[in-house]
């Protein structure tokens, strides 16, 4: 993992300090001795990271940061303030002006790594989300980055496991006001619970009577259900052997005892972000598969997806000796309502016609939009006779009930042609099925249309 990190301080040794330990981690790593020099370089490079130090001449890290979370063109970056460590209110301060991390001075080796990780990762999903939310937007669709920021002000489904009865009251207490926490104290009961529970985040404690609080989190990591869970662990302070590996097995992020009240909430916060940042991000890619094989008006799949798919199903159906149908409907006289009615009412047409489809096929039935008013159905399984039937059952449907659409009289009354064809020979194709059936569809329409013609080999 790599990064372009910016440290921002007015010291010199500790941009240095910093600067060393970052490198030896193979970072690319920017400096800057001011809140103003550090601007310019985060508009100019656009940093992966920025490493704010609070207290410098002239511009503070405050306001260097509510400068950077006010830029459309670098709000996204992540920012983490370093502060020191008995300034309980700069990291409150700090998050008000919109950063996502802090940490302590002296800076601690593993907590610097393990923010600077943890914040890439963030940081990588966010840009893709940002990336597929430019295309969306682009597409007309909704605007992803608004979505997650609503998503983010849900409070969080959180799952303490921690068996020192005190320690857990105060976390409670700490957290209930935000989200919504539930306690388990006996590690083994988790194990079992976690699975099938809908939370987003868990916090476990490595301080677990009789048990490794690592285990249970090594375990949640090898279950397909749990694997993307976020990880919290509490840490003793004098316990970084154990931390170490608990970050290597893919512990999201940890706090050190004594707690302290702020950190556990922006901890917090900043798991819930990345999860939920996840999520949508997961969504999107579901979604964008979706649009490209569906059609957009009907729902139904699109000729781009039938094209792909259907050469599988039929050279499957002929290796196996088994039947596959096709059936190519075309709602007759459609022209003539889109110039009558326009195409807004054409649309609603179309949307009930499709309707009416899925209504009469079964579940294993591939329905597709064909292009215009021509719909194809692909059936595995079913022969020439039983496709023919289906097509006459949707034929009647079409026919016997009006159009509910956007008209003076509120309806119309539509028919629609049916070709139908089979797989009937061994070098059968694809195209020489579609090219019967749509002969048969043809003939429909040329015999007087409102009817089902089948066409063989």
């Amino acid at each position: 993992m790599t990064a372009r990190i910016l440290v921002v301080d007015d010291i010199l040794a500790n941009v240095k300090l910093l600067e060393a330990k970052l490198t030896a981690e193979y970072f690319d790593v920017l400096t800057a001795m001011s809140g103003t020099e550090a601007l310019e370089i985060v508009q100019r490079s656009l940093p992966d990271i920025v490493l704010l130090d609070v207290m410098m001449p002239g511009m503070d890290g405050f306001e260097t940061c509510r400068r950077i979370k006010s830029n459309p063109a670098t709000q996204h970056i992540p920012v983490v303030m370093i502060t020191a460590l008995d300034q309980p209110s700069d990291r409150v301060q700090g998050l008000e002006a919109g950063a996502e991390d802090f940490l302590t001075k002296p800076v601690n080796d593993v907590a610097l790594l393990a923010r600077v990780k943890s914040l890439v990762r963030l940081k990588m999903v966010t840009d893709e989300l940002r990336m597929r939310a430019a295309t969306s937007e682009r597409m007309g669709l909704m605007d992803q980055e608004e979505l997650v920021a609503e998503t983010l002000k849900a409070p969080g489904r959180i799952l303490l496991v921690e068996d020192q009865v005190s320690s857990a009251e105060r976390i409670v207490e700490t957290l209930k006001e935000f989200h919504k926490i539930e306690v388990i104290s006996d590690p083994q009961e988790a194990l079992v619970k976690i699975p099938e529970m809908d939370c987003e985040l868990l916090i476990v404690s490595l301080s677990l009577n009789n048990y490794d609080g690592l285990r249970l989190c090594s375990h949640l990591r090898s279950i397909e259900r749990t694997r993307d869970l976020s990880i919290l662990v509490l840490v003793e302070a004098d316990d970084n052997t154990r931390l170490l590996r608990g970050l290597d097995i893919g512990v999201n992020d940890y706090l050190m005892r004594p707690l302290d009240r702020n950190e556990l909430l922006v901890r917090v916060r900043s798991q819930l972000k990345r999860r939920r940042y996840t999520e949508q991000l997961r969504d999107s890619v579901e979604q964008s598969m979706e649009l490209a094989i569906t059609d957009s008006l009907t729902g139904l799949y699109n000729r781009r997806y039938m094209e792909g798919h259907i050469a599988s199903l039929v050279d499957k159906a002929a290796n196996c000796g088994k039947d596959i149908s096709l059936i190519i409907l075309d709602i007759d006289h459609f022209k003539a309502v889109n110039d009558t009615y326009g195409h807004d009412v054409g649309d609603e047409v179309l949307k009930e016609f499709s309707k009416r489809i899925l209504k009469n096929i079964r579940g294993i039935d591939l329905a597709c939009r064909f292009g215009g008013e021509e719909f194809v159905l692909v059936m595995p399984d079913t022969d020439l006779s039983f496709a023919f039937m289906v097509g006459e059952r949707i034929r009647q449907c079409i026919a016997s009930s009006v159009f509910y659409v956007s008209v003076d009289n509120g309806s119309l009354d539509l028919t629609c042609s049916v070709g139908v064809a089979c797989l009937e020979q061994l070098d059968d194709t694809p195209e020489t099925i579609l090219k019967r059936a749509d002969q048969a569809l043809y003939r429909a329409k040329n015999d007087g249309r409102n009817r089902v013609v089948a066409e063989a080999a």
